[in-house]
């Protein structure tokens, strides 16, 4: 055996690497990743903003303790959000602000006036809205680095081009052999695989939780005139787009959900035109060319929430994964959450009682 640890995290996307930063100092942990780098697919992919709404009221709280971190560390810029409907779609409206309202989100409903004065060349059958100031854009990749160097300082190990080929349970914890060929030991193996955490699941014997994946497509476009800078993040209040300022370019998505196999996602051609259809729909602007585009996969247990904390069938088995479209932003707080769990020590504010991984097994 190469070498032992106490805790081996799989997966050195945001998941992995913030965990592993709020663990270095007071464990020996090791992050194992399949790709050459860090972040290669879910982390690198995401179209980056921080939304209260975003994910529904049960993630809202992860989200909301996220904010000061984020903020203290730069990443955050002011954007806004703009939730918005068409004719006949009045009652959406005013229960998306009352949801959301009722969670202590800050929103304010707009007329048709105060929309199009935030969205040039509305069109005009989109009449009423919602706006949540706080929305702000994420810098992704800055927010990435920072765990990963973190990580790093705390004397966290970081091993790329070494996928989990293999766990067997052992007595005192697990015996990995990696696809490079290396085998190690940990007492604790951390499941922060995104697509891939069925799959890791299963190599380790533990009954598959049903997180799975679906692909969500992005598009950069460019627009005629330009995007001003000062467009909000526009949703569909009936969930079928968004869009943002990029740039003067637009990141345009048909908020597709494809159920997928985990994979290194690729866009179909036909959500691309989707997105555009439905982005012309909106506003009076043509897309002159699509300069960009890309795809990620989310993944997402059944009921849609978050899985953080031990397999009850395995104490030494954790769950850290299902953030479906929302880990960026959540993340601080929920690297506070399962590290927390994992020491078992009492931290952070959010109870990790609805994210434990024994709801989804009856038990």
């Amino acid at each position: 055996m190469d070498a032992r640890f106490d805790i081996v995290v799989v997966g050195a996307g945001m998941a992995g690497a913030s965990l592993a930063a709020r663990l270095g100092k007071q464990a020996r942990v090791l992050v194992i990743e399949a790709e050459e780098s860090p972040g290669y697919h879910a982390t690198g992919r995401s179209a980056a903003f921080w939304t209260e709404s975003y994910g529904g009221p049960q993630v809202k709280p992860l989200t909301t303790a996220s904010g000061p971190e984020l903020h203290r560390l730069g990443v955050l810029t002011p954007r806004g959000a703009l939730t918005i409907g068409r004719t006949g779609q009045e009652r959406e409206i005013a229960a998306f602000a009352q949801t959301y309202g009722g969670v202590g989100i800050a929103v304010e409903r707009l007329d048709r006036a105060e929309i199009a004065a935030r969205i040039p060349d509305l069109k005009p059958e989109w009449t009423c809205g919602v706006l949540e100031p706080s929305t702000c854009d994420i810098d992704v990749a800055a927010l990435h680095q920072h765990y990963l160097a973190t990580a790093r300082k705390a004397g966290v190990a970081l091993w790329c081009r070494a996928g989990l080929a293999a766990a067997t349970r052992v007595s005192g914890g697990w015996s990995l052999t990696l696809a490079d060929g290396r085998r190690i030991g940990c007492d604790v193996l951390v499941n922060a695989a995104g697509a891939w955490a069925d799959p890791v699941a299963r190599k380790a014997g533990i009954r598959p939780l049903g997180v799975a994946p679906y692909r969500r497509t992005i598009a950069q476009v460019a627009i005629e005139p330009l995007a001003p800078d000062s467009l909000p993040l526009v949703l569909d209040v009936a969930g079928g787009f968004y869009f943002k300022p990029e740039s003067g370019r637009l990141w345009l998505s048909p908020h597709d959900e494809t159920p997928s196999s985990p994979c290194d996602a690729a866009p179909e051609e036909i959500d691309v035109a989707l997105a555009i259809d439905r982005f012309e729909q909106v506003v009076d602007r043509p897309v002159l060319r699509v300069e960009h585009r890309w795809a990620g996969l989310r993944s997402f247990a059944p009921d849609r929430l978050p899985v953080y904390g031990f397999d009850p069938q395995d104490g030494a088995f954790f769950w850290f994964a299902g953030q479906g479209g929302f880990g960026i932003q959540t993340a601080p707080a929920a690297a506070v959450l399962g590290a927390g769990l994992l020491l078992g020590e009492v931290m952070g504010e959010v109870d990790p009682e609805p994210f434990g991984a024994g709801r989804l097994l009856g038990k």
